[in-house]
């Protein structure tokens, strides 16, 4: 099972990517997901600078999906693109 990051505030992403089998954990903005022991296969963010929320230095090669403005279906298809 894939291990999908959802930047708090997501919640029907999250809930759209539960019901369609990842595991989805939600984070804050202000948490840095590198100290969080976590290694996930995708990081979903709205429109921030991802430097701020520390992924830049984390060593990852997880895609990090920019939900601005895109449905839960749609960020749903990026993930299926991301993970070929």
């Amino acid at each position: 099972m894939q291990k999908i990051a959802v930047q708090k505030g997501l919640t029907p992403v999250k809930e759209y990517l539960a019901d369609h089998g990842y595991d989805v954990e939600t984070f804050e903005v202000n948490d840095h997901l590198e100290t969080k022991n976590n290694n996930f296969d995708a990081i979903i963010v709205t429109g921030l600078n991802t430097n701020s929320l520390g992924i830049n230095e984390t060593a990852t090669n997880a895609p990090i999906i920019d939900a601005t403005g895109m449905t839960p279906e749609e960020i749903h298809e990026q993930l299926q693109q991301a993970f070929l």
